[in-house]
């Protein structure tokens, strides 16, 4: 099930407005404005892990039974589940997804000149 941000819109409905912040725009990308290192790998680190929380809710799994597939032990999978991908390469993270079943493609374009490359990861529901 992925989340999207009207799942946490009805929650902060409720709750008033703090009109003494000011609000500023994001970059797009979440990782980069907190300062993230690598926050384009941080980013596909956290789509990667959406989708693997996904697959693992679909199957029905336990932590433990996912972390047999994965090749975790449960105490790993929760943390996995909960966001913490320090320890993880996105190789690593792939392996996860391919060990759940998912099909992972990986398309290289042409360059546009004068651009620096992008990186960029969708999790499909069916194909």
């Amino acid at each position: 099930m992925a989340y999207h941000l009207d799942h946490f819109a009805e929650a902060s409905a409720a709750m008033p407005a703090n009109t003494d912040d000011a609000a500023t725009l994001g970059s797009g990308n979440v990782f980069s404005d907190l300062g993230f290192e690598n926050p384009t790998e941080e980013s596909l680190k956290a789509d990667l892990v959406l989708g693997i929380i996904d697959e693992i809710e679909r199957r029905g799994l336990s932590q433990t039974a996912a972390g047999r597939l994965m090749g975790l032990s449960q105490p790993d999978v929760s943390k996995l589940l909960r966001g913490r991908t320090g320890g993880y390469s996105l190789e690593r993270l792939i392996g996860f997804t391919r060990a759940l079943g998912g099909d992972v493609e990986i398309t290289v374009r042409r360059p546009v000149l004068g651009r620096q490359g992008r990186l960029k990861v969708r999790v499909l529901e069916d194909v």
